[in-house]
Protein backbone atom coordinates (compact mmCIF):
# COMPACT_ATOMS: atom_id res chain seq x y z
CA UNK A 1 0.00 0.00 0.00
CA UNK A 2 1.23 3.49 -0.73
CA UNK A 3 2.43 5.76 2.50
CA UNK A 4 0.40 8.28 3.32
CA UNK A 5 2.24 9.52 6.52
CA UNK A 6 2.96 12.77 4.68
CA UNK A 7 -0.31 13.48 3.26
CA UNK A 8 -3.18 11.85 0.64
CA UNK A 9 -2.69 8.15 -1.47
CA UNK A 10 -4.76 7.47 -3.88
CA UNK A 11 -5.87 3.94 -3.94
CA UNK A 12 -7.96 2.60 -7.57
CA UNK A 13 -9.41 -0.14 -6.56
CA UNK A 14 -11.13 -3.71 -8.06
CA UNK A 15 -13.89 -4.80 -6.41
CA UNK A 16 -14.26 -7.72 -8.27
CA UNK A 17 -17.90 -9.00 -9.92
CA UNK A 18 -20.13 -7.81 -7.15
CA UNK A 19 -19.71 -10.21 -4.54
CA UNK A 20 -17.60 -8.95 -1.70
CA UNK A 21 -16.49 -12.79 -1.31
CA UNK A 22 -14.89 -12.23 -4.81
CA UNK A 23 -12.27 -9.39 -3.52
CA UNK A 24 -9.23 -9.81 -2.73
CA UNK A 25 -7.18 -8.88 0.41
CA UNK A 26 -5.51 -5.55 -0.69
CA UNK A 27 -8.78 -4.09 -1.84
CA UNK A 28 -10.59 -4.87 1.32
CA UNK A 29 -7.82 -3.68 3.20
CA UNK A 30 -7.32 0.02 0.32
CA UNK A 31 -11.01 0.57 1.46
CA UNK A 32 -10.85 0.34 5.09
CA UNK A 33 -7.96 2.64 5.38
CA UNK A 34 -9.64 5.67 3.01
CA UNK A 35 -11.23 8.34 4.50
CA UNK A 36 -13.17 9.21 1.19
CA UNK A 37 -14.84 5.90 -1.34
CA UNK A 38 -15.99 7.04 -4.56
CA UNK A 39 -17.80 5.36 -6.94
CA UNK A 40 -20.32 4.37 -9.03
CA UNK A 41 -23.50 3.98 -7.01
CA UNK A 42 -24.31 0.05 -8.25
CA UNK A 43 -20.99 -0.76 -6.99
CA UNK A 44 -21.21 1.31 -4.23
CA UNK A 45 -24.21 -0.86 -2.98
CA UNK A 46 -22.51 -4.15 -3.00
CA UNK A 47 -20.19 -2.42 0.05
CA UNK A 48 -22.06 -0.96 2.45
CA UNK A 49 -20.41 -3.04 5.50
CA UNK A 50 -17.43 -1.80 4.30
CA UNK A 51 -18.04 2.29 4.24
CA UNK A 52 -19.02 2.55 7.88
CA UNK A 53 -17.44 5.94 8.73
CA UNK A 54 -16.51 6.76 5.36
CA UNK A 55 -17.38 9.63 3.21
CA UNK A 56 -19.07 8.16 0.27
CA UNK A 57 -19.48 10.16 -2.68
CA UNK A 58 -21.84 8.44 -4.89
CA UNK A 59 -21.70 8.59 -8.73
CA UNK A 60 -23.49 7.91 -12.17
CA UNK A 61 -22.57 6.16 -15.23
CA UNK A 62 -21.32 8.84 -17.57
CA UNK A 63 -19.39 10.93 -15.03
CA UNK A 64 -16.40 9.37 -15.30
CA UNK A 65 -14.00 12.02 -15.68
CA UNK A 66 -15.62 14.50 -13.10
CA UNK A 67 -15.52 11.59 -10.50
CA UNK A 68 -11.78 10.92 -11.57
CA UNK A 69 -11.37 14.67 -11.05
CA UNK A 70 -12.77 14.52 -7.98
CA UNK A 71 -10.59 11.83 -6.85
CA UNK A 72 -7.64 13.54 -7.37
CA UNK A 73 -8.28 16.43 -6.15
CA UNK A 74 -9.03 14.74 -2.64
CA UNK A 75 -5.86 13.07 -2.82
CA UNK A 76 -3.76 15.34 -2.51
CA UNK A 77 -4.70 15.59 0.85
CA UNK A 78 -6.85 12.55 2.17
CA UNK A 79 -6.35 8.83 1.59
CA UNK A 80 -9.09 7.98 -1.45
CA UNK A 81 -10.38 4.92 -2.89
CA UNK A 82 -11.34 4.98 -6.33
CA UNK A 83 -13.93 1.96 -6.21
CA UNK A 84 -14.01 0.23 -10.12
CA UNK A 85 -16.28 -2.86 -10.78
CA UNK A 86 -14.21 -5.85 -11.98
CA UNK A 87 -10.42 -4.63 -12.65
CA UNK A 88 -10.06 -1.03 -13.17
CA UNK A 89 -7.58 -1.73 -15.62
CA UNK A 90 -10.04 -3.64 -17.68
CA UNK A 91 -12.13 -1.54 -19.14
CA UNK A 92 -12.77 0.34 -15.45
CA UNK A 93 -11.40 3.57 -14.13
CA UNK A 94 -7.41 3.15 -14.34
CA UNK A 95 -7.10 4.73 -16.91
CA UNK A 96 -9.03 7.70 -16.86
CA UNK A 97 -7.99 8.53 -13.35
CA UNK A 98 -4.37 8.46 -14.43
CA UNK A 99 -4.84 10.64 -17.38
CA UNK A 100 -6.61 12.90 -15.15
CA UNK A 101 -3.69 12.79 -12.23
CA UNK A 102 -1.20 12.71 -15.19
CA UNK A 103 -2.53 16.50 -16.69
CA UNK A 104 -2.80 17.48 -12.98
CA UNK A 105 0.65 17.73 -12.25
CA UNK A 106 -0.04 16.47 -8.87
CA UNK A 107 2.49 14.20 -7.23
CA UNK A 108 0.44 11.73 -5.53
CA UNK A 109 1.14 7.96 -3.76
CA UNK A 110 -1.47 6.24 -6.43
CA UNK A 111 -1.74 2.31 -6.88
CA UNK A 112 -3.95 -0.17 -8.59
CA UNK A 113 -5.37 -2.56 -6.93
CA UNK A 114 -6.33 -5.50 -9.31
CA UNK A 115 -9.68 -7.86 -9.12
CA UNK A 116 -11.22 -10.83 -10.26
CA UNK A 117 -12.58 -9.11 -14.55
CA UNK A 118 -16.21 -10.46 -15.80
CA UNK A 119 -14.44 -12.82 -18.27
CA UNK A 120 -12.60 -15.16 -15.13
CA UNK A 121 -15.68 -14.47 -12.82
CA UNK A 122 -18.06 -16.16 -15.98
CA UNK A 123 -15.93 -18.48 -17.03
CA UNK A 124 -15.40 -20.12 -13.42
CA UNK A 125 -19.24 -20.94 -13.56
CA UNK A 126 -19.04 -22.35 -16.95
CA UNK A 127 -15.59 -24.89 -16.56
CA UNK A 128 -12.65 -23.62 -17.93
CA UNK A 129 -13.41 -21.77 -21.73
CA UNK A 130 -10.27 -19.84 -21.30
CA UNK A 131 -7.27 -22.18 -20.47
CA UNK A 132 -5.39 -20.30 -23.41
CA UNK A 133 -5.26 -17.79 -25.27
CA UNK A 134 -8.77 -15.84 -25.74
CA UNK A 135 -9.77 -12.40 -26.65
CA UNK A 136 -12.00 -9.62 -24.88
CA UNK A 137 -13.77 -7.51 -26.53
CA UNK A 138 -16.71 -4.96 -25.48
CA UNK A 139 -19.76 -4.27 -27.56
CA UNK A 140 -20.36 -0.63 -26.57
CA UNK A 141 -19.86 1.72 -28.60
CA UNK A 142 -20.14 4.50 -26.31
CA UNK A 143 -16.34 5.25 -26.93
CA UNK A 144 -15.18 2.58 -29.77
CA UNK A 145 -16.58 3.00 -33.05
CA UNK A 146 -18.98 0.53 -34.42
CA UNK A 147 -16.32 -0.22 -37.14
CA UNK A 148 -13.67 -0.55 -35.29
CA UNK A 149 -15.77 -2.83 -33.29
CA UNK A 150 -16.49 -5.01 -35.78
CA UNK A 151 -13.26 -4.65 -37.48
CA UNK A 152 -11.77 -6.12 -34.10
CA UNK A 153 -14.48 -8.98 -33.95
CA UNK A 154 -13.32 -10.34 -37.70
CA UNK A 155 -9.53 -10.61 -36.93
CA UNK A 156 -10.62 -12.08 -32.83
CA UNK A 157 -12.63 -14.86 -34.55
CA UNK A 158 -10.26 -15.79 -37.44
CA UNK A 159 -7.83 -16.56 -34.73
CA UNK A 160 -9.70 -19.49 -33.81
CA UNK A 161 -9.50 -18.72 -29.87
CA UNK A 162 -12.50 -18.08 -27.37
CA UNK A 163 -14.23 -14.96 -27.45
CA UNK A 164 -15.82 -13.06 -24.34
CA UNK A 165 -18.19 -10.36 -25.14
CA UNK A 166 -18.53 -7.37 -22.70
CA UNK A 167 -21.07 -5.15 -22.43
CA UNK A 168 -22.99 -7.32 -25.14
CA UNK A 169 -26.61 -5.60 -25.42
CA UNK A 170 -28.22 -2.35 -24.16
CA UNK A 171 -31.75 -1.01 -24.91
CA UNK A 172 -29.38 1.56 -26.54
CA UNK A 173 -27.87 -0.80 -29.01
CA UNK A 174 -29.68 -3.92 -29.42
CA UNK A 175 -28.35 -5.24 -32.09
CA UNK A 176 -24.44 -4.85 -31.65
CA UNK A 177 -24.76 -8.79 -30.34
CA UNK A 178 -26.20 -10.28 -33.34
CA UNK A 179 -23.70 -8.24 -35.32
CA UNK A 180 -20.79 -10.51 -32.93
CA UNK A 181 -22.88 -13.82 -33.43
CA UNK A 182 -22.53 -13.11 -36.87
CA UNK A 183 -19.52 -12.17 -37.91
CA UNK A 184 -18.63 -15.36 -35.06
CA UNK A 185 -20.42 -17.60 -37.69
CA UNK A 186 -18.19 -17.14 -40.70
CA UNK A 187 -15.46 -18.35 -38.51
CA UNK A 188 -16.81 -21.43 -36.11
CA UNK A 189 -19.03 -24.38 -36.50
CA UNK A 190 -22.57 -23.75 -35.20
CA UNK A 191 -21.92 -26.61 -32.89
CA UNK A 192 -19.23 -24.25 -31.28
CA UNK A 193 -20.53 -24.02 -27.44
CA UNK A 194 -21.38 -20.51 -26.29
CA UNK A 195 -22.27 -19.71 -22.28
CA UNK A 196 -24.27 -16.69 -21.62
CA UNK A 197 -23.59 -15.80 -18.03
CA UNK A 198 -26.09 -13.11 -16.29
CA UNK A 199 -24.95 -11.48 -12.86
CA UNK A 200 -21.99 -13.80 -11.98
CA UNK A 201 -21.12 -14.11 -8.66
CA UNK A 202 -24.75 -11.64 -7.80
CA UNK A 203 -27.73 -11.76 -6.53
CA UNK A 204 -30.10 -12.97 -9.61
CA UNK A 205 -27.02 -15.58 -11.37
CA UNK A 206 -28.52 -17.62 -14.53
CA UNK A 207 -26.27 -19.67 -16.58
CA UNK A 208 -27.10 -20.78 -20.10
CA UNK A 209 -24.85 -23.33 -22.14
CA UNK A 210 -25.76 -23.20 -25.80
CA UNK A 211 -24.16 -23.43 -29.11
CA UNK A 212 -23.34 -20.39 -31.68
CA UNK A 213 -26.16 -21.53 -34.00
CA UNK A 214 -28.81 -21.58 -31.45
CA UNK A 215 -27.72 -18.36 -29.36
CA UNK A 216 -29.57 -15.72 -31.76
CA UNK A 217 -32.55 -17.59 -30.20
CA UNK A 218 -31.59 -16.79 -26.56
CA UNK A 219 -30.78 -12.90 -27.09
CA UNK A 220 -33.49 -11.86 -24.84
CA UNK A 221 -32.10 -12.95 -21.94
CA UNK A 222 -29.03 -10.72 -22.70
CA UNK A 223 -28.26 -7.64 -20.87
CA UNK A 224 -25.58 -5.27 -20.02
CA UNK A 225 -25.57 -7.51 -16.67
CA UNK A 226 -24.16 -10.54 -19.27
CA UNK A 227 -21.22 -12.02 -20.36
CA UNK A 228 -21.18 -13.67 -23.26
CA UNK A 229 -17.99 -16.62 -23.92
CA UNK A 230 -17.76 -17.59 -27.62
CA UNK A 231 -16.16 -20.92 -27.77
CA UNK A 232 -12.74 -21.37 -29.75
CA UNK A 233 -11.92 -23.68 -32.51
CA UNK A 234 -10.74 -26.56 -30.15
CA UNK A 235 -13.37 -25.83 -27.52
CA UNK A 236 -16.13 -28.34 -26.11
CA UNK A 237 -18.50 -29.43 -24.09
CA UNK A 238 -17.50 -30.90 -20.72
CA UNK A 239 -19.80 -33.15 -19.93
CA UNK A 240 -19.92 -35.72 -16.59
CA UNK A 241 -21.89 -38.70 -17.02
CA UNK A 242 -25.27 -37.67 -19.21
CA UNK A 243 -25.26 -33.98 -17.86
CA UNK A 244 -23.88 -31.07 -19.79
CA UNK A 245 -21.59 -28.96 -17.03
CA UNK A 246 -19.37 -26.60 -19.04
CA UNK A 247 -17.39 -25.80 -21.68
CA UNK A 248 -13.60 -26.70 -21.93
CA UNK A 249 -10.88 -25.46 -24.10
CA UNK A 250 -8.34 -27.94 -23.79
CA UNK A 251 -4.47 -26.72 -23.40
CA UNK A 252 -3.23 -29.45 -25.41
CA UNK A 253 -1.82 -31.94 -22.93
CA UNK A 254 -3.55 -34.42 -24.78
CA UNK A 255 -1.36 -33.91 -27.80
CA UNK A 256 1.55 -34.51 -25.04
CA UNK A 257 0.20 -36.73 -22.45
CA UNK A 258 -1.34 -40.23 -21.90
CA UNK A 259 -4.49 -39.44 -19.56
Amino acid sequence: MPSHADGGALYIVGTGPGSPGQMTHDAVQAIESAEYVIGNSSYLTALASFLVGKEVIRSSMGKEVERAQQAVDLARDHVVAMVSGGDPGVYGMASIVLEVLERSGSDIDVRIIPGVTAANAAASRVGSPLSGDFCVISLSDLLTPLPVIEQRLRAAFSMGIPVVLYNPKSRGRPHNLSLALGIAREHHASSTPVAIIKNAYREGEEVILTTLGEAPGKEDLVDMHTTVIIGGSESRLWRMGDHVKGIITPRGYHRKYVY
